[in-house]
């Protein structure tokens, strides 16, 4: 049943598993199936844990599963994903550093109808590909694919319980909890019609970030385009604790999601919306500060931390929760100032772009709005 499932049938297909590939040499016939795609840079331990977990998955669904694993790894660690797409029955292809390019050229490369997105610090649980396989067999013509929630592993330090009060880092990926259908759904647990997802030309290519606002960019050009995606709140894939544990790993999110907001913004200005950007705020302080120092006499300048303060005391709340507790409070403060990071990103692209109309500005997705329950009129199948 496993090499059914994972389409390991005979040694040569292991063999051509092994060997570094670009684009497919020739097209390929898409048959009923289910291909599984994940983009991957470095993290060798974290992609043979979603590797084993794939393989012990795929028996558990009747329709034919394969794996394809898109890298740019340097080549040690290339070397190692080889290896263990050799060992795990998993199809390697050599990719670009763009994950958005990734995930395209890995559906290039996959031979079935439906398209499971995930990544490779993820675990997928064993019945989540039957899951969404027959949630996407018994849909409409409408229905462009299926998402569930990502819940990432708790950590144990200090920096990981600040990080879990950020909805901005943490919070998008528990969406499909609290929905019956998105606009859109997080790459890193994602299925969709392969007939949908050409539709509107798969991932963006041309983002300003390697990663970061792809995998929204795509839902919402399905949503646009009618298409409808189903919230899955059972089909649970687990992240490691690492997006979270670490400055290091948050400056890294934050920063990336801040640029790629406006990007978002410019892609989709229909979806822009004003916000308190708290390092526009603080840079239009400190420049009517410095404007108006010599009449009084440098006080002004003081206006620069009362402003800080005033921002961080406005946006703590939000991150308390139902603790109102000294601890609860030190940690809230801490997220709000580790989450301008994203603001100091944002402000720094709109100078880069030259868009001062940016500076106060950020992106709305409708869920929220518009998605608490399923629309009563059902949705006019879209052409594929």
């Amino acid at each position: 049943m496993y090499q059914s499932c994972i389409d390991v049938a005979d040694a040569s297909d292991m063999s051509r598993s092994a060997s570094p590939v670009g684009e497919p040499t020739e097209p390929r016939a898409v048959t009923r199936g289910v291909s599984v795609v994940i983009p991957v840079k470095d993290r060798v331990p974290e992609m043979r844990r979603q590797l084993r977990s794939l393989r012990d998955a795929a028996p558990n669904c009747p329709e034919p599963v394969e794996v394809v694993v898109v890298d740019d790894s340097a080549p040690a660690a290339a070397a190692a994903h080889r290896a263990a797409c050799a060992e795990f029955g998993a199809r390697y292809v050599r990719g670009p550093r763009h994950v958005g390019a990734k995930r395209n050229l890995g559906v290039r490369h996959a031979r079935h109808d439906l398209l499971l997105f995930t990544d490779s610090d993820c675990r997928v649980p064993a019945d989540l590909i039957t899951r969404y396989a027959a949630r996407l067999r018994a849909s409409g013509q409408e229905v462009a694919g299926v998402t569930g929630p990502v819940l990432v592993e708790p950590g144990d330090g200090a920096f990981f319980r600040v990080m879990s009060r950020s909805y901005l880092l943490l919070g998008d990926l528990t969406r499909p909890l609290h929905h019956e259908r998105v606009s859109w759904g997080a790459g890193a647990n994602t299925a969709l019609k392969r007939a949908a997802f050409d539709a509107v030309g798969g991932f963006p290519e041309d983002s300003p970030m390697p990663i970061g606002g792809e995998d929204l960019h795509l839902g919402l050009l399905l949503t646009d385009a009618g298409y409808v995606l189903l919230a899955e709140p059972d089909g649970v894939v687990t992240h490691d604790t690492g997006v979270a544990d670490t400055f290091r790993a948050a400056a890294y999110r934050f920063t990336t999601y801040g640029r790629s907001e406006q990007w978002l913004c410019l892609a989709h200005p229909h979806r822009r919306r004003f916000v308190l950007n708290t390092a526009s705020t603080l840079a239009v302080t400190a420049l009517a500060g410095l404007l108006t120092a010599r009449r009084s006499g440098g006080r002004s300048l003081l206006a620069v931390p009362a402003v800080a303060a005033a921002v961080i005391a406005a946006k703590t709340p939000g991150r308390l929760g139902g603790d109102r507790g000294p601890r609860a409070v030190a940690e809230s403060v801490a997220c709000v100032a580790v989450e301008t990071l994203f603001d100091g990103a944002a402000f720094v692209t709109a100078l880069r772009l030259r868009r001062p109309d940016l500076l106060f500005t950020g992106f709305r997705a409708p869920d929220e709005a518009d998605y608490q329950l399923l629309d009563p009129t059902p949705a006019q199948p879209v052409a594929a």
